[in-house]
């Protein structure tokens, strides 16, 4: 029997802040009980409090945390990886800057998977990544963040066709410009901010919400025939 809602558990990494946040939120609003993790003990404190949602300290470059915070979770049924690194200032044109930023963004995202496949396919659960615009696009600014989105398209497509016979699905969300804490310099410049919104055809910002309904959908029975798709959540960013 399919699990309804409010008996399914997910783990959703880096959903302490910005649209990892957004994204723990709209489950538990959903009835998911969550576990929402954060690199550090000021992003675990930090946190908004909601009674279904319990917050944890977790590096997903570290196996044994890994390994841990899984085995901690009662049954799951979700996996939402948001936890990621953006590098700035050309930093990324360092190799170790950029060997980091693939370190968190794509070999955590497989670190996590591997490490919940098994309570995954045990219920039929499903997983969503994050991916980006830059999943589609080069950037000469970032090439290491553009390398590891591109890296976590391929890697959704590849453990969707891997695990499908396990009954895990395996989809990504590829946010575009959404405002957080992070972009709030650029929501509020004005001259910065035209330039984005030209480019968006719903002409607005994104919110952490609208990223949180599609994540939604993707783990819902809505989508049981969806697997090894990205989904642009851009405001149609893309289309132009």
């Amino acid at each position: 029997m399919q699990n309804t809602p409010s008996e399914q558990f997910a783990l959703v990494t880096g959903g302490t802040r910005g649209i990892g946040a957004g994204v723990a939120l709209s489950l538990a609003e959903a009835g998911y009980a969550v576990l929402a993790t954060g690199l550090t003990d000021a992003e675990v404190a930090a946190a908004p409090p909601h009674p279904a949602i319990r917050h944890a300290r977790l590096d997903v470059t570290r196996d044994d945390e890994v390994a841990a915070i899984v085995a901690g979770c009662p049954r799951l049924d979700a996996l939402v990886n948001c936890a990621g690194m953006i590098q700035r200032g050309g930093k990324e044109f360092e190799i170790e800057a950029f060997r980091l930023t693939v370190e968190v963004n794509l070999t955590g995202t497989m670190r996590m998977c591997l490490a919940a496949r098994e309570k995954l396919a045990a219920n039929g659960g499903a997983i969503v990544n994050t991916a980006s615009m830059l999943t589609f696009q080069g950037s000469p600014f970032a090439p290491g963040y553009a390398a590891s989105k591109g890296g976590v398209g391929q890697l959704t497509k590849s453990l969707a066709a891997a695990w499908a016979a396990e009954g895990i699905r395996v989809n990504a969300v590829a946010p575009g410009w959404i405002a957080t804490e992070l972009t709030r310099p650029l929501v509020e410049d004005a001259a910065r901010s035209a330039p984005i919104l030209a480019r968006t055809p719903m002409n607005r910002w994104g919110e952490p919400a609208d990223i949180g309904g599609a994540v939604l959908f993707l783990l819902s029975d809505a989508a049981r025939f969806v697997t090894g798709s990205i989904l642009p959540v851009d405001g149609g960013y893309l289309a132009v």
